[in-house]
């Protein structure tokens, strides 16, 4: 039996793209995904399935969500391995869990230059940047950084951003 983390890109956001989380854990119930459990509103999943095919189960959950709520979110699917390695490489650990960003790529962005976001960052920030994940630690927030408000322009992939709260606690979930 196999432990996924299902993280969905821009759900209950500003009004848009409305998906109660207890009816998504009834559709994924139905359709065989066991102990299903969400986390917070934003899109957060955590299953076991006797699947290993990431791929298949990504599209999946992304056509049952197309076929019940009519929109169809992008889906990042995490093995429970890749979900503890990316927090064991967390390399700002010591950071508030609450200023510390994960940013999961959904495609690795090999030779992205990172000159223009060491321009943006205010000197608090700090980042990096690896196969599957952009670090942000940002003790003074998020909302008015100029890093963040640009950082998907420098950033040739898909991304969806959770903290270290978020992450550690869908961790928590997966290793349970």
């Amino acid at each position: 039996m196999n432990t996924w983390v299902a993280l969905l890109r821009g759900i209950n956001v500003g009004g848009n793209n409305i998906l109660p989380m207890k009816d998504l854990r009834s559709l994924l119930d139905a359709q065989g995904f066991i102990d299903v459990k969400t986390y917070i509103q934003s899109g957060n999943i955590v299953f076991r399935s006797g699947s290993d095919d990431q791929s298949g189960l990504t599209r999946q959950i992304e056509d049952l969500i197309e076929q019940g709520f009519g929109f169809r979110p992008p889906v990042l699917l995490l093995s429970q391995e890749t979900l503890n390695a990316a927090v064991s490489a967390n390399p700002y650990p010591d950071g508030d869990p609450k200023t510390v960003q994960f940013c999961f790529l959904f495609a690795p962005a090999p030779g992205t230059d990172m000159d223009p976001l060491h321009e943006l960052a205010v000197p608090s920030e700090e980042f990096t940047l690896t196969d599957s994940v952009f670090y942000l630690h940002a003790p003074d927030g998020i909302g008015r950084s100029k890093l963040v408000a640009k950082m998907a322009q420098h950033i040739p992939t898909e991304m969806t951003v959770r903290n270290l709260r978020t992450v550690l606690k869908l961790q928590e979930l997966a290793n349970t």
